[in-house]
């Protein structure tokens, strides 16, 4: 049995872990819903974002009154919420476009691997700085990887709907880290993740009113669109965010690299989805390209607190 001093750890990590499973489950449940209904891509993000955004709405506005009084949200902040509920949209909408594109194996291993990377180059850039050594051969074995994942993939399939799908998620990725960005300078108590999704879904849906917003009756989709608002939404937020507050970041980081693997393994034994050998190769120099990057991070020595 787990120690006091270690118990809190051990339940933060099971946390993060379980948040990044459930994160993994989202391509494969809008492939289901795809199935089962007449909804596209664009319909399935709003009803996602929809649905996540009352799922966090409830939690939070019974919380309100024990958080204490909202921090002031200036110009800056304002800007900031903007560009992450931005960013949100972005990413939910290029996300399950390209998962119908190209698979969700393809699409999950080329968004998500490619995110962490775009995050370190655009943080690096804002710092006004140049990529260290590291970064920068991190970012030439993920492009490697890329280029075996999607060449190989398009030389074996329909190289159209691959490449087509492997730009989408590249979108994806693009969003993802826009949101990452953005967010991180959004003061402590400020519902950032409500607000992001809130905000996605209102920037979504005069777009899906325009193009003629679907809904369905099927009871498999209408079940599976409910888990997407709720389990990988707010459920996952919720499980990540309170791990981070006993695991180091970079550890968390490495862990939600269990996201495009759970999505690679649910595609392949219930879709029937196969990649061939080299284009697997290539999604594992991708995601071993983050793990190298983050796990160089844990060996750098944590600021002290003048610093």
């Amino acid at each position: 049995m787990p120690t006091p001093s270690t118990a809190a750890p051990t339940r933060g990590f099971a946390f993060v872990v379980l948040a990044a499973l459930c994160w993994g489950t989202s391509g494969f449940s809008g492939s289901v819903v795809a199935r089962h209904s007449d909804l596209g891509p664009l319909d399935i993000a709003w009803h996602r974002m929809a649905i996540g955004a009352v799922a966090l709405l409830v939690p939070w506005a019974l919380t309100r009154r024990r958080s204490g009084p909202a921090p002031a949200v200036g110009r800056g902040t304002t800007v900031r919420l903007a560009l992450v509920g931005a960013g949100l949209a972005c990413y939910q909408l290029a996300y399950f476009a390209a998962v119908a594109t190209a698979g969700v194996s393809i699409a999950t291993l080329v968004a998500l691997g490619l995110a962490p990377l775009l995050i370190a180059v655009g943080a690096t850039l804002l710092g006004h700085g140049r990529p260290d050594a590291p970064t920068v051969v991190a970012l030439v074995v993920a492009l490697v990887g890329l280029v075996l994942l999607v060449g190989v993939s398009a030389g074996a399939d329909t190289g159209t709907a691959v490449l087509l799908g492997a730009l989408l998620a590249v979108g994806s990725a693009l969003g993802y880290a826009v949101v990452t960005l953005a967010g991180a300078g959004v003061p402590a108590g400020v519902p950032v993740t409500l607000v992001g999704f809130a905000g996605g879904a209102l920037l979504l849906t005069p777009i899906a009113l325009a193009t003629g917003l679907r809904f369905t009756t099927d009871p498999v989709a209408l079940g599976v669109l409910l888990y997407l608002g709720v389990v990988p939404s707010a459920v996952a937020y919720a499980l990540f965010f309170t791990g981070l507050r006993t695991v180091p970041g970079a550890v968390a980081s490495i862990v939600t690299l269990l996201e495009p693997l759970t999505a690679t393994a649910l595609a392949t034994l219930l879709l029937g989805e196969r990649l061939a050998p080299l284009a697997l190769a290539g999604g594992l120099l991708v995601l071993a390209a983050v793990a190298g990057l983050y796990l160089r991070r844990l060996r750098q020595p944590v600021p002290t607190a003048g610093a």
